[in-house]
């Protein structure tokens, strides 16, 4: 672009795009906030994690682009075990990364939640993606 040239629409819309903002995993602070987020009557995706653990670090990425995808169908939660004890508490998670699929129960009158998934290491997105599909489809029935 030279000197006192204005940009194109073209040009205006690509960096636009750049910079969209795109939704992010939400940070956990603690079991009140998930059973919240349960009650929303989307699927909830949860990665639980630790600060020095490599396969998290891996799983990183992958974790983004589901909440990216999953946007408007289920909400994708990243909870650090020092952030939220109580979580991997009540979850019994003993190794970091563990990816659990919450829906809220089928029966409305009960207060608890239904773990739909769970898996511990390294997975595939692939297999998330179709966990979380079928989680999806199963809350809009």
């Amino acid at each position: 672009m030279g000197i006192g040239h204005t940009p194109t629409r073209r040009y205006v819309h690509y960096t636009m795009a750049m910079f969209k903002k795109r939704p992010k995993p939400i940070r956990l602070e603690s079991l009140d906030q998930l059973i919240e987020l349960v009650r929303s009557g989307r699927p909830v995706f949860i990665d639980f994690w630790r600060h020095n653990c490599q396969p998290c670090r891996t799983m990183d990425g992958i974790i983004n682009e589901l909440a990216e995808e999953y946007d408007e169908r289920a909400v994708v939660v990243k909870a650090n075990v020092s952030e939220a004890p109580a979580a991997f508490e009540k979850f019994n998670v003993r190794s970091t990364p563990t990816f659990i699929v919450l829906t809220a129960p089928d029966d409305p009158t009960s207060s608890g939640v239904h773990q739909r998934y769970r898996s511990t290491g390294l997975v595939k997105k692939d297999v998330l993606t179709r966990v979380l599909d079928q989680a999806v489809e199963a809350v809009e029935r």
